[in-house]
């Protein structure tokens, strides 16, 4: 149990602080119906920090973060202004095509490497396994800046998320608030992407948000369930990484998945009984 602990103290760690923002982001990412703007922006810093690879830059080095990051933003701008009251296709289509597009187009640059598989299976499940001190600290000052520009605006946020019709005939600018949720969002996924990879990342967002969706209709007791069901998940993934011998991001994904399909059957028999 100690060499457990020594190894995988850091990556749980780390969990913890992707929890803390994702868990949140991912309640208001539900609750505007876009369920997979996560999994498509996180493919975008993926894809910026190919690019940035293709010209040269480490593909893993804070330089080519900057590519990322700008991919990232480019990404959240298209996601703000294709929200519109009367929808003639939805969004949840645009972020789907954003996201097949950004993700074929990677694996394309990628393929002409040497390195190109690990690089694919970098791209999405990461390894959390490496993430350092130094991460760690720079991610939680991040992450708490950004949730504390939430906080202060969050009747904003949540209205515009929860009852966009509502914050129109208040005359509130649904497009630069949105403008500035996803640009926001942006700076979390692409600073994730690196550490956690695509599909870690969206596990980190949606599930603990569907979860706590479940069981409560009040946002503060979904956070609270969410931050629950995220440090479960990460605990149990990397206790069953560490002892099968599994690769720790897939194993903690899988987790996600497994606890989500319990809580679903908690809930089915509760509103059976």
């Amino acid at each position: 149990m100690n060499d457990f602990l020594l190894l995988m103290w850091k990556p749980f760690l780390a969990c913890l602080i992707l929890t803390g923002i994702h868990a949140y982001l991912g309640i208001h990412v539900i609750e505007r119906g876009v369920i997979f703007v996560d999994l498509a922006l996180a493919q975008i810093a993926a894809l910026g920090a190919t690019i940035g690879f293709l010209f040269g830059f480490s593909l893993h080095g804070s330089s080519n973060y900057w590519f990322s990051l700008g991919a990232t933003f480019l990404g959240a701008v298209i996601f703000s202004l294709t929200r519109t009251k009367k929808e003639r296709i939805p969004q949840e289509a645009i972020i789907g095509i954003v996201y097949a597009v950004s993700a074929a187009f990677a694996i394309l640059i990628l393929s002409h490497f040497p390195e190109g598989d690990e690089e694919i299976r970098h791209m999405l499940v990461g390894n959390i396994l490496l993430v350092d001190l130094h991460q760690i600290v720079k991610m939680a000052i991040l992450y708490g800046l950004i949730g504390a520009f939430h906080w202060y605006f969050r009747k904003t946020f949540i209205l515009i998320s929860t009852n966009s019709d509502s914050a129109f005939r208040k005359g509130i600018s649904i497009k630069g608030w949105d403008i500035l949720f996803y640009l926001t969002f942006g700076f979390v996924v692409t600073s994730s992407v690196q550490i956690a990879g695509v599909l870690l990342v969206f596990s980190f967002l949606i599930v603990p948000a569907v979860g706590a969706i479940l069981f409560s209709d009040r946002l503060s007791k979904r956070l609270f369930l969410g931050w629950a069901i995220g440090t479960i998940a990460s605990f149990i993934g990397m206790f069953l990484s560490y002892y099968l011998d599994l690769p720790t991001g897939a194993t903690v994904v899988c987790t996600f998945g497994g606890l989500l399909l319990i809580f679903s059957l908690i809930r089915y028999f509760l509103i059976a009984k």
